[in-house]
């Protein structure tokens, strides 16, 4: 369908902003892939060449963006590791999957080089719009590094250690020399990681603001916080990020920091409600995410009546990829309205991500990520994270997955 003017018409249309859904709309995507018009049936002018499509009884919502994502993990493979190009493959496959899923963008925060953005610009991948961190920054002993007693650090090919101010700039101008689009540290410990806890500090907040202001040197990149335990969220929250990752410990004074600077907070739900399985995780691994669950449900759900700006993320390849929707019904059952939910996966991620001059709503002029499901996201929400309800996925006006009944086609 791509490059020919597509009418929808007869839809429900959640356009993303927050304004209540209108029924019998329509929306127009040009030959260039953008929204040409998006309202009420009755406003939408003619279109005698378009490829007029029927939507009745479905939703037609903005592409979903996944501010969390780390698509060079996936499951631990048996026997020896894989070959460099075989993985590739397999990255590129949990893209298309991702992309099928309704995730018309996303921010991979770790492992991922530039050459994936690359080539999904250039069109050799399938895959949602990307931005990339690289490696991630931390300190020696911290979250970062898995270095075991024989000097191995398992995490050394996508991690970066610095361990004090200047050493924090250096590795910013690293990542940045090697492509990265946003810079992701780690402000505290974390679940997975062997020498630490999420109540662990890792770089201070003068190596933060360090970070912060080097980043800002260089085109303004933003800062991503991995921060799981109080302190060092408010140290994340004072160096000046952008975003606070995870934010299990986060309380009523970081949540005025973050009122206060229009910091995001990305709570990745979906690494925190599903639960482990102790014969395929360490006991520490197994003890502190058992210690922390029922805490990071309380502390999310006073940031979200708080008012904190939320973007949704998943930590995709530590929870499964292509199922990143179901992080939208995690929120619902924190306290958020669907509405909000959806809000959350859509303008606050481009809005986080710097993008929502071209995507994040249903509006003319944006270029047009769509997601067209028969289900009805304001009753039950989950069912967006369910493939048979994902009946078309537009990127750029261009379907990327396509199961609508043959009805839907009235002239093709």
């Amino acid at each position: 369908m791509g490059g020919i003017m597509k009418r929808f018409e007869h839809a429900r249309l959640i356009d993303g902003t927050g304004n209540r859904p209108q029924d019998d709309a329509t929306v127009i995507v040009d030959g260039s892939g953008r929204i040409a018009y998006a309202g009420p049936a009755g406003g939408a002018p003619a279109t005698p060449d378009a490829s007029t499509v029927d939507l009745s009884s479905m939703t037609i919502l903005p592409g979903f963006i996944d501010a969390h994502v780390h698509f060079l993990f996936g499951p631990k493979p048996s026997g020896p590791p894989a070959d460099s190009a075989l993985t590739s493959f397999h990255v590129a496959r949990r893209m298309r999957d991702t992309l099928a899923a309704g995730i018309t963008s996303a921010r991979d925060l770790g492992g991922l080089s530039a050459g994936y953005c690359l080539a999904q610009e250039s069109g050799l991948i399938e895959a949602p719009r990307l931005l990339s961190a690289g490696r991630i920054i931390g300190h020696t002993g911290g979250h970062c590094d898995a270095t075991g007693p024989d000097g191995h650090n398992a995490t050394g090919h996508f991690t970066i250690l610095a361990d004090d101010e200047q050493s924090a700039r250096v590795a910013v101008r690293t990542v940045l020399r090697e492509g990265a689009d946003v810079i992701k540290i780690c402000a505290t410990g974390g679940m997975g990681s062997p020498h630490d806890d999420p109540d662990d500090e890792d770089l201070s907040e003068a190596e933060i603001r360090a970070v912060v202001d080097e980043a800002r040197r260089h085109r303004g990149k933003k800062v991503a916080a991995h921060a799981q335990g109080t302190a060092g969220i408010l140290n994340a929250l004072r160096g000046g990020v952008a975003s606070i990752e995870h934010g299990y410990g986060v309380t009523d004074e970081a949540c005025d920091l973050a009122l206060a600077s229009g910091t995001f907070l990305v709570p990745t739900l979906a690494t925190a409600f599903n639960p482990l399985d102790p014969s395929k995780v360490s006991p520490l691994h197994f003890e502190k995410k058992s210690r922390w669950a029922e805490r990071t449900r309380e502390n999310i759900a006073l940031a979200i009546s708080r008012g904190v700006a939320i973007a949704m993320g998943t930590d995709a390849g530590v929870s499964p990829h292509a199922a990143n929707l179901l992080e939208l019904a995690y929120l619902v059952q924190l306290g958020m309205t669907e509405l909000q939910a959806i809000t959350a996966g859509t303008l606050n991620g481009a809005r986080l991500l710097g993008i929502d001059d071209v995507v994040g709503t249903v509006e003319v002029g944006k270029i047009a990520d769509l997601v067209i499901t028969d289900a009805d996201p304001l009753t039950d929400i989950a069912a967006l994270a369910r493939p048979e309800h994902v009946r078309m996925v537009l990127q750029s006006g261009i379907a990327r997955r396509n199961t609508l009944p043959a009805r839907a086609s009235v002239n093709a």
